[in-house]
């Protein structure tokens, strides 16, 4: 598959849309929409007595509230650990005096090129918390066990803190 020069068709502050004309096997040729982002992070926040700090987003693409764990979109040129740290204090009200990668995973590149840095924040202090105007969140915490019992009963549904767990239970391993 071969695919041709790059044409946008929609930007928008979060994402482009890309419209790839590719050359298939047998020379047919085929369309293929690509949603082009800049990247983004995802936070396990881990309270001194193993408790984590979670939040329930109200997620308009989905019109229902989810439980996750802090994250967001990586700003033109930012360092995913600082926008790790930028993304816990303003969606959970911690400051973190520790921050590791966990590393990173596509998000579903089947149609997106996302690239998601997951990161464990410990040593968590309050500090204010710094929502954007159109976040609807609270936060919350759970357990390991009451995650575990969540994602199983699927009231965690959602990948990338599900992916950020993983990631996180692997490297206590």
């Amino acid at each position: 598959m071969r695919p041709s020069p790059r044409e946008i068709v929609l930007q928008s502050s979060v994402f482009a849309v890309e419209r790839l004309t590719v050359t298939l096997r047998g020379g047919e040729v085929a369309h293929r929409h690509i949603v082009r982002h800049p990247g983004a992070v995802c936070v396990v926040a881990l309270l001194p007595d193993d408790r984590l700090v979670m939040i329930r987003n109200f997620r308009i693409a989905t019109g229902q509230w989810m439980n996750e764990f802090c994250a967001g979109k990586l700003e033109p040129g930012e360092d995913p650990r600082a926008a790790a740290c930028r993304e816990l204090v303003e969606e959970t009200g911690y400051d973190a005096g520790s921050i590791d990668s966990l590393g990173t995973f596509y998000t579903s590149p089947g149609f997106t090129d996302e690239l998601m840095h997951a990161f464990v924040a410990s040593d968590l202090r309050p500090c204010p918390l710094a929502l954007q105007p159109d976040e609807r969140i609270e936060v919350v915490t759970r357990s390991i066990e009451e995650f575990k019992q969540l994602a199983r009963s699927g009231e965690i549904c959602d990948g990338k803190t599900l992916a950020t767990f993983l990631r996180w239970q692997l490297a206590r391993a």
